[in-house]
């Protein structure tokens, strides 16, 4: 385990859980929001996007956290493990209402400077349909890698507590 990607929907808990890995194991930390977005939540040109996350993978070892579907398979190919946080939806619009709330106008730990948290309906919207309309894909996705890669898939914390404790041992 040395190239850990981490994706999910929002509010399922990455950056928590890539935290967490980095504490135990030491590999360098990528979020992947602080890479795209800019300032005041202005987004990277594809292009660019592209040559960005390309450069990230070329490292020996890592924790990324982050969807961004138009990198995914670049980013699959290079992991040699992978997690699918598979939260329900409930669930995940829970801790990304919590998460408005805590760090309301101001910049999370886990994003560009310059991007304060805020209430997005459009970002509710995109969690409340995550699992009913990317879950599948994203399974798919991963589908293929299982026998080359290790692959988890995480419904709870229990499961990620489980997993944390199984590599703090």
């Amino acid at each position: 385990m040395k190239r850990i990607m981490i994706i999910g929907c929002g509010g399922a808990g990455k950056s928590t859980l890539s935290r967490k890995l980095n504490t135990i194991l030491g590999f360098e930390l990528i979020h992947l929001d602080q890479h795209f977005w800019k300032p005041d939540w202005q987004e990277t040109a594809k292009g660019e996007w592209e040559q960005i996350v390309q450069k990230l993978i070329e490292k020996d070892q890592w924790i990324i956290d982050g969807n961004f579907g138009s990198t995914m398979e670049t980013r699959i190919k290079r992991a040699d493990t992978i997690i699918f946080m598979d939260y329900s939806t409930l669930s995940c619009l829970w801790r990304i209402t919590k998460r408005a709330i805590k760090y309301y106008n101001k910049n999370r730990p886990d994003m560009q400077e310059g991007c304060n948290e805020r209430i997005d309906l459009q970002f509710y919207r995109y969690v409340a349909n995550y699992n009913r309309t990317r879950r599948k894909k994203i399974l798919e996705r991963i589908s293929p890698f299982r026998n080359e890669k290790t692959v988890y898939t995480f419904r709870n914390d229990k499961e990620v507590n489980l997993f944390l404790n199984s590599l703090s041992r």
